[in-house]
């Protein structure tokens, strides 16, 4: 039986240069630059996430503007929605608080980065953050270790020259984030808010500044709408887009409330290229019918599913 430690400031497990407020049973939201150097975390310190990323293999400049951390959640994931001055990027970082311990409170103890399958179920990646499943279907694979930021889902078969500027371009990416810093609640209004920011990150221009399908020339809206994502009530938008170069893509942002912690809103974002050589549209819907919560394999759930209780 472990105890937990007393009331105090803490190394935060999740940014070692600052000190967290340990409550004596769980982390809280207050956090300090130490004047003096960081006293050592009771436990050991857990590893950060494998980062991850959308649409091209890349990694995206986000400027980080403050750290908000979504209670309850294993590991964490910030993501500031809405347009910056030039239609471009988001405030994101990443975080970790801590897990149960055998007592069932949570206590400093070290977290473990979502992995495909803990259970080792083949079939499923888990998102240990928001505490679902995603779906492998026939052509996609586990995300981790793509060196895309976020990506639980890529398409199978690797990286191929981008038809634009130079650079590397990849057939379908589906990534998973929490939505904080935000007052915004409604899945409707933040999936309306994200779905421009997902196209240009997926199809406009890299981190370079440049235009790896030379940039999106226009875009059709082609389904919105209520859905039930793992016994919640979400909404999705979806875009076809055109671009400069190559035959452009599908992209969708999906918002639905997470079923653990403080039940802060999920992202999830897809983007898959058109034309032949594109994962088939369906997919989408296919992977956000397969969504599911960890702990409940047998929940229903996506496009054209009836709406449960929110």
């Amino acid at each position: 039986m472990s105890s937990s430690p007393p009331p105090g400031w803490y190394r935060d497990p999740s940014f070692p240069l600052t000190e967290r407020w340990w409550d004596g049973t769980a982390w809280t939201d207050h956090r300090r630059q130490p004047e003096q150097p960081v006293p050592p975390v009771v436990q050991p310190q857990p590893q950060p996430p494998v980062g991850k990323g959308p649409g091209r293999t890349k990694v995206v400049a986000l400027a980080v503007a403050g750290a908000v951390v979504v209670a309850g959640a294993v590991t964490g994931g910030v993501l500031v929605l809405g347009k910056d001055g030039d239609g471009g990027g988001k405030t994101r970082t990443t975080t970790a608080s801590p897990t149960p311990d055998a007592e069932g409170s949570d206590s400093p103890t070290p977290t473990k980065p979502a992995t495909a399958s803990p259970t080792g179920d083949p079939a499923v990646v888990v998102d240990g953050l928001n505490g679902i499943t995603f779906p492998i279907l026939d052509g996609w694979v586990d995300g981790d270790g793509s060196a895309e930021d976020d990506a639980v889902l890529v398409t199978d078969g690797g990286i191929y020259d981008c038809p634009g500027d130079n650079g590397l371009c990849r057939r379908g990416t589906v990534i998973s984030r929490t939505v904080t810093g935000s007052s915004e609640t409604s899945p409707k209004a933040l999936a309306e808010n994200d779905i421009e920011d997902a196209a240009n990150d997926a199809y406009d221009r890299d981190e370079l500044d440049r235009r790896p399908y030379n940039g999106i020339t226009g875009h059709e809206v082609v389904g919105s709408g209520s859905v039930a994502v793992a016994g919640r009530a979400g909404y999705f938008v979806r875009w076809r887009v055109t671009t400069g170069a190559g035959p452009g893509g599908y992209v969708q942002s999906l918002v639905f409330p997470s079923s653990i912690g403080s039940e802060a809103p999920v992202l999830v974002r897809f983007a898959l290229d058109a034309g032949d050589d594109g994962p088939p549209v369906d997919d989408i819907d296919r992977i956000v019918k397969g969504i599911r919560p960890v702990d409940d394999a047998d929940t229903g759930g996506g496009v054209g599913s009836s709406l449960g209780p929110s």
